[in-house]
């Protein structure tokens, strides 16, 4: 049997030994986009911490300890925000009439459990950078499967034998990349060694292509209050690049549909794909080409030579 039947089995089982827990975990797997937006919430938080447009900092492990400290309200405060969920009388959220407290860890099993959730649900969340990975379950406090706090607060945490007693709604599903972090360590060097802005972000679309660059990416990247200006034609990297035969693909349906075409990765709210593109001819996969400026277009290979990208659809862009 394979891990996700195991685990289906074991939530089944979870599922009917607490209606309350049936019924929040219903509730959540059925709200509009739930994972895509649970994913997205735990990708913003992580970015605000990082706070790239002020410090250009990209990786986890150089935050200070009391801002990871704080990422806890942090997601806490961007899930109500985004599901709108109602606040509870003693714990975090009333989700579906029920009482539910939140807890957030960077470290898989770490979550810290207050006393006073004793009895109750928690929505245990856990997302990883390194990983890209992120996982939220519901879990009935019970002393049983708890181990004794001995800090201050007397916090406590899930017992590893009993971390099957979590109902999973994701579990390790994909967090948004972090492009910085994961990028080849040469190539970031190279970005960050450009002295301005406009250089730095010509670079990274220069050097990371074919890939979802988010908006944080691009902000961390440019430092400047108008880095999305960057990004644009008349002046930014999408005309600078194009002589180099680079698009650079925004989150509008006719870009989308370029890198569909095109069998590219298709950039999401505030996402940019940018790709080196060359003439179809002969020796290319006819199903993989765009119409674009009157000829038709594929993605390049290391063979083709570099010649001038076509114009892209006209779009005011909504990142």
């Amino acid at each position: 049997m394979d891990v996700s039947a195991a685990l289906n089995i074991q939530n089944q089982a979870l599922l009917l030994q607490d209606p309350e827990l049936a019924e929040v975990h219903s509730h959540l797997l059925h709200l509009d986009r739930a994972e895509e937006r649970f994913a997205r919430a735990l990708r913003d938080t992580i970015d605000q911490l990082l706070n790239g447009e002020d410090t250009g900092r990209y990786d986890w492990n150089t935050l200070y300890k009391t801002e990871k400290t704080h990422a806890g309200t942090l997601v806490e405060i961007k899930l109500q925000r985004e599901f709108k969920f109602d606040d509870g009388a003693d714990m975090d959220y009333r989700i579906a009439g029920i009482e539910v407290d939140c807890k957030y860890s960077q470290q898989f099993g770490g979550w810290m459990i207050p006393p006073e959730a004793r009895g109750h649900l928690c929505l245990l969340v856990w997302a990883n950078d390194e990983k890209s990975r992120w996982s939220a379950g519901l879990f009935r406090v019970k002393d049983d499967w708890l181990n004794r706090g001995n800090n201050r607060d007397l916090k406590l945490t899930v017992k590893a034998d009993h971390r099957d007693k979590i109902a999973w709604l994701w579990n390790h599903a994909e967090l948004p990349e972090n492009v910085l972090l994961h990028m080849h360590p040469a190539d970031r060097t190279e970005v960050f060694a450009q002295k301005s802005g406009q250089a730095r972000l010509n670079e990274l679309f220069r050097r990371v292509q074919r890939r979802r660059i988010g908006r944080n990416v691009v902000r961390t990247v440019a430092q400047q209050k108008d880095y999305m200006k960057r990004v644009r034609g008349n002046g930014g990297a999408r005309s600078a690049l194009r002589s180099e035969g680079i698009l650079i693909l925004g989150d509008y349906e006719s870009h989308r549909a370029i890198a569909s075409q095109l069998c590219v990765a298709q950039p999401s709210e505030g996402e940019f794909v940018s790709v080196r593109v060359a003439r179809a001819r002969e020796h290319h996969e006819p199903q993989r080409t765009a119409l674009l400026d009157g000829d038709y277009w594929t993605v390049a290979t290391a063979e083709d030579p570099v010649e001038m990208a076509p114009a892209l659809p006209s779009h005011k862009i909504t990142a």
